[in-house]
């Protein structure tokens, strides 16, 4: 079974939680201005990156708090986990 690192609780298992998708994405400051094409840009185009990839995840059946992690595609492997707005020098939480 997966194990996913919450940065609250600890490594539970990965029924635990969802994906909120890729992370990090910024909501346009002046979003009324943009045009169609634009906005459905913003809210329907995605990196779908292969290899590492920042993601949202949600601990549902947990604490119920969201947080960031870095993962790889391909393998499937989380390399870290750790809170919203922590950013790359936030505390790391590695997978277990």
């Amino acid at each position: 079974m997966l194990q996913i690192t919450c940065p609250w609780c600890g490594a539970r298992a990965e029924s635990e939680f969802s994906c909120g998708g890729e992370a990090d994405i910024v909501r346009p400051l002046e979003s009324e201005t943009l045009s169609d094409e634009a906005w459905g840009d913003y809210v329907f185009m995605r990196k779908n990156t292969k290899g590492v990839h920042k993601e949202q995840w949600f601990h549902a059946s947990g604490c119920r708090r969201w947080f960031n992690a870095e993962r790889d595609t391909v393998t499937y492997q989380f390399i870290r986990t750790y809170p919203i707005g922590a950013g790359a020098s936030g505390d790391s939480h590695g997978a277990d």
